[in-house]
């Protein structure tokens, strides 16, 4: 049994790509996450990642205290497969029916892969969208808000470490110079941190020269002699076995779903190195664009909600130390009250749920359907 309450997957009939939208929760309020592009060997993969992605959203938005429950799309590109301006165009509208189709249950911002013009074009179609370019009165780019959220996460490991917020002295190793670690790099500098840098684009090492930046490659930063490691690029580079060659005192930063399994994080606990779960660390983006789009917040609120991160890290710390707990259990049991609370104010649980194919290997139009549907699940089509 699926632990969410809508998976809708189809084939887009413009583009002729899987499109994949998983709605983990609306127990908070209506779901949201990211649009996710991205190239995977099988259009399961996509889904894997969509079902994880969504779940972990979730618990963002529990963690930040806002009325939402976690979604997210993502667009299974086959290897290979490059868009053109026409086709990428043809995608964005098949991703926006699929939204639309909802009902407003989920809304849609960038992830990986995609940007505020995307959110633009999904407008054209849907409502249920966030971050569109501020010319068309979204937040734009969330990127800034992420690096902002992610800046305070790290100031309040830092005075749990050394006992004071500044980072000036401090050695980072931020892996991955996408949008958000591009603009977090930036504002390490210029708090004075002591920068070691990676991205798989070797042409970011300008960017790393500018900022006075040690380069490393992919394999050898995660053994850097350094204070904090800052994950901002894909997910699950923490592994049984990386974790090892570890020569940091805590791990912090915006990448989403950092864990390549769940008992990594016990691992780091056993080493002693602290570990911020990713979906408190990196919310700050979401949180400012749910914040003044969705909730209609001004842009100072929004903004201190993103500071509010820091405090959030330090309660947790705080909690995590006093019960004996690690931050990534102490986080879950949090947020898991704030669902139940939730859930039980309205008087109905998550919904089990199956999921219904229209052939064993075509997601053409797979929907995940309440467990008292009358539609029969056929075990034979599952993906």
């Amino acid at each position: 049994m699926l632990d969410h309450e809508q998976v809708a997957i189809h084939t887009g009939r413009r583009s002729e790509l899987p499109v994949i939208v998983a709605v983990h929760s609306t127990a908070l309020g209506p779901a949201a996450g990211g649009l996710r592009v991205w190239h995977y060997p099988d259009w399961r993969d996509g889904l894997t990642d969509a079902l994880r992605l969504s779940a972990a959203m979730t618990s963002k938005f529990a963690m930040a205290g806002l009325p939402n429950g976690g979604g997210k799309t993502v667009v299974a590109l086959p290897q290979g497969t490059e868009l053109d301006a026409g086709r990428r165009h043809d995608m964005l509208r098949d991703v926006a029916d699929v939204i639309d189709s909802l009902g407003g249950a989920y809304a849609t911002g960038p992830d990986v892969g995609t940007g505020p013009d995307d959110m633009a074009v999904i407008g054209e179609v849907t409502p249920h969208v966030f971050c569109r370019p501020a010319r068309l009165g979204g937040s734009g780019d969330s990127s800034p808000h992420t690096a902002q959220g992610t800046l305070a996460a790290l100031r309040a490991v830092s005075r749990r470490l050394y006992g004071s917020r500044s980072l000036d002295g401090r050695s980072l190793a931020v892996i991955g110079l996408g949008r958000v670690g591009t603009h977090l790099a930036r504002l390490l500098a210029a708090e004075g941190a002591v920068l070691t840098v990676t991205d798989i684009d070797a042409d970011k090492r300008g960017t790393a020269d500018e900022l006075g930046a040690v380069w490393r490659s992919s394999e050898e930063i995660l053994a850097a002699d350094v204070d904090i490691v800052v994950p901002s690029a894909l997910g699950s580079v923490l592994t049984r076995q990386n974790v090892a060659r570890l020569r940091c005192r805590a791990v912090v930063g915006p990448a989403n779903d950092q864990l390549a399994t769940p008992d990594v994080a016990d691992l780091l606990h056993r080493r002693g190195i602290i570990w911020v779960p990713d979906y408190v660390a990196g919310a700050g983006g979401v949180i400012n664009a749910i914040s003044t789009e969705l909730h209609r917040l001004g842009a100072d609120e929004a903004h201190a909600r993103v500071r509010a991160i820091g405090d959030t890290v330090e309660a947790l710390l705080d909690t995590a130390q006093s019960h004996g707990r690690t931050p990534a259990q102490a986080a879950e049991e949090l947020a898991m009250r704030r669902l139940r609370a939730a859930s039980a104010r309205v008087g109905s649980p998550r919904p089990s749920s199956r999921l219904r194919t229209a052939g064993p290997r075509d997601p053409e139009n797979i929907s995940l359907l309440p467990a008292d549907s009358s539609r029969r699940h056929d075990p034979r089509n599952t993906p």
